[in-house]
């Protein structure tokens, strides 16, 4: 059967989230929604929904009027072995000591690394993107500089790739994987199954810094934050609190035209910049709490 996208725009999170909302009540209705920011600075919001079979064009119409967006482009995507297609272009990449890897590579992994399974079916976060491969290698950087936390949060996980890369350095180090869809921790979780990490690594389901573990396991001597502008400077405050004093925060999803304006934010909530990394359109920040 066929797969169909629907996408369209509009302005302000509650008015997108209203239209994401709605689009869950289609007939036939869709087999997910999305609702992200634009990182163009144009303040829009992308709505966009996946049908198994066309989507009733009347019924976008209508909620695209209804929400004031503009009018819903709906595309036949084709058919597509994806997991088989992300085997073929998805290469090991490797950053510091570690190597990112999925199990059609196991052959590949070189010895003295601190290799990373991900699977090819559980692709988003792999460290293939420029944000990914910025935090691993500023991990990195930290770990040279003779950094040693006692606890650490991957903010917005995905995968987990770097909560297990901080779980890997740091054995004693106590690692909580958060992300606000419970998708993305099931994912977190069988990835940290698949490299033994079980125990090591506690994933959970929160929005922000909202989770009962989260409070009772800060302040935390190290953060990772890879998500966006938005979420970034919202969290900023909360973020900079959650940080032992002289902890790191590792900031990531940047594009390189917002990273002066997020230092500028965390500097201004008592951080200090140590490092900037750039990596095509995207650069990495770590900072440093003051003491």
């Amino acid at each position: 059967m066929p797969t169909f996208t629907a996408l369209t725009t509009l302005a302000g999170i509650d008015k997108a989230e209203a239209l994401g909302a709605a689009m869950e009540a289609l007939t036939p209705e869709p087999t997910g929604v999305g609702v992200f920011e634009l990182e163009d600075g144009s303040g829009l919001w992308e709505v966009g929904g996946y049908f198994q079979g066309a989507p009733d064009a009347a019924g976008l119409a209508l909620l695209a009027a209804l929400h004031g967006a503009k009018d819903f482009v709906v595309s036949e995507l084709p058919e597509v072995d994806w997991v088989a297609k992300v085997k073929r272009e998805l290469t090991p990449v490797e950053a510091g000591r570690f190597f990112v890897y999925g199990g059609h590579d196991a052959d590949k992994v070189p010895e003295g690394c601190e290799p990373l399974l991900i699977e090819a079916s559980m692709a988003f976060g792999t460290g293939h993107h420029g944000t990914t491969q910025g935090c691993l290698k500023l991990l990195e950087a930290a770990i040279v500089g003779g950094v040693a936390p006692k606890s650490v949060l991957d903010l917005g996980c995905g995968t987990a790739v770097l909560a297990m890369a901080a779980a890997r350095v740091w054995p004693d180090a106590r690692v909580l994987a958060s992300d606000i869809d419970q998708v993305a921790v099931d994912v977190a979780q069988a990835n940290v199954s698949a490299n033994g990490l079980d125990g090591r690594v506690t994933c959970l389901e929160a929005e922000g810094l909202d989770h009962v573990d989260i409070a009772a396991t800060a302040p935390f001597d190290m953060i990772f934050a890879n998500i966006l502008k938005g979420p970034l400077i919202g969290l900023c405050d909360r973020i900079t609190q959650a940080l032992s004093p002289g902890g790191l925060v590792i900031l990531s999803g940047i594009l390189n035209e917002q990273r002066q304006e997020i230092a500028d934010v965390y500097t201004a909530c008592g951080n200090s910049v140590v490092e900037t990394l750039v990596i095509g359109d995207w650069s990495s920040l770590m900072l440093c709490k003051s003491v």
